[in-house]
């Protein structure tokens, strides 16, 4: 087993690097004072393929792997953690489309997700399921050559500055087995979007509801065929799992970095902060977990790219370790910081409040337990 990276994957990795110092990271806090979603920047990173990272070749993306698109991730969110979660959520429409859409929406629309030019939401969540994703109750009835999509849908990234919406609902009453999932183009008339959130993080990227009225949506704008939905849904969510860990981590690992050199320049007691042991251990924990974090998740990427019968419990694994490492590893550098860390002069305040959510969305870290403890029960001893 090589835990190095091959040259390709350092390739990778510092180009986003590169990307996230010159682009992401001088506007970060910016864009989460001024709540601004950045749209230029975001079509330079379709420009390096940072919107297509896995999805198909054939269709015009960079058909990496699952670890490769972590590696990357976790770069990327060391400039800005709210505008790279974005990027992921992106990913994931631009690869759902490229791997089940019929040849005509393909067309339509794969090349302008894949440059940026146009941006994806991901439209799952409704405001009496979330964490029960197949109880969603947003309909999809067919009427000739169109669906007439009634419903509406919460928490939504990106919504109302996005021009195209991967919606999940229903189009029979059979359960999860009735979830279809369709793609509408955000200006669609009988769309009408909520006020924008006001959040503790994330600021950079919009937060809306939706409400569909009647929505005339083409039939070859289904994914897959009807009733296939929620098993597309799903597989989106183990990669969805594996992203947002890599954004805890990239997040952590800059906030551990910044908190080493600062405690080695400043001083109390006439002595370096790095000088007092029990600060010394704080930091050998932080990193210790930071890297069982950071091998937790590449194992479960290598899962889901083998596709191993057990990816999803690793997927979910990785998640809730690794975003609660990133929580916990941010509060406390920002500890380390002391009163600066509190005041938004310094990162790590923003740190905190962004990684907070990584615990909250795809699938909430006590879902993960729940996901993990299932495997477990049904496949007793299979996982070890």
């Amino acid at each position: 087993m090589d835990f190095e990276l091959n040259e390709q994957q350092r390739a990778f990795s510092d180009t986003a690097c590169q990307f996230a110092r010159d682009k992401l990271s001088p506007n970060a806090a910016q864009w989460d004072e001024e709540k601004i979603f950045p749209k230029a920047v975001l079509k330079e990173a379709g420009e390096l393929g940072f919107l297509s990272l896995y999805a198909p070749e054939k269709q015009g993306g960079l058909g990496l792997s699952r670890l490769d698109a972590s590696i990357v991730f976790e770069q990327l969110a060391r400039g800005c953690t709210s505008t790279t979660a974005f990027m992921t959520i992106h990913n994931m429409v631009t690869w759902m489309v490229a791997s089940f859409a019929s040849d005509a929406a393909k067309a339509s629309y794969c090349p302008y997700l894949m440059s940026g030019e146009w941006l994806g939401s991901y439209c799952l969540t409704e405001p009496n399921a979330g964490s029960d994703a197949a109880s969603i109750t947003t309909s999809a009835e067919k009427n000739g050559d169109y669906y007439l999509l009634n419903g509406s849908k919460t928490f939504i990234s990106g919504a109302g500055e996005t021009d195209v919406l991967l919606v999940m609902a229903r189009t029979s009453d059979d359960g999860a087995n009735g979830i279809s999932a369709l793609i509408v183009p955000a200006q669609t008339m009988g769309i009408s979007f909520g006020r924008k959130e006001p959040k503790m993080g994330w600021n950079s990227q919009p937060t809306r509801a939706i409400t569909f009225e009647n929505v005339m949506v083409p039939s070859n704008h289904i994914l897959g065929e009807e009733g296939q939905g929620f098993k597309f849904a799903m597989r989106g969510l183990d990669g969805g799992r594996i992203n947002i860990a890599s954004c805890s981590i990239g997040t952590a690992q800059q906030a551990l970095e910044q908190a080493t050199l600062y405690m080695q320049e400043r001083t109390q007691f006439g002595r370096e902060l790095a000088q007092f042991q029990g600060l010394q251990f704080k930091l050998a924990d932080m990193a210790t977990e930071l890297v069982a974090a950071r091998q937790l998740v590449r194992y479960a990427a290598c899962k889901l790219d083998s596709q191993d019968p057990q990816a999803t419990a690793y997927c979910a694994m990785a998640k809730r370790f690794a975003t609660d490492v990133g929580f916990r590893v941010c509060d406390q550098a920002l500890q380390l910081y002391g009163g600066y860390g509190y005041i938004k002069e310094y990162p790590l305040e923003r740190y905190f409040r962004d990684v907070r959510v990584h615990q909250i969305l795809e699938g909430t870290n006590e879902i993960m337990r729940v996901i993990i403890a299932r495997h477990l029960l049904s496949d007793a001893g299979s996982m070890l």
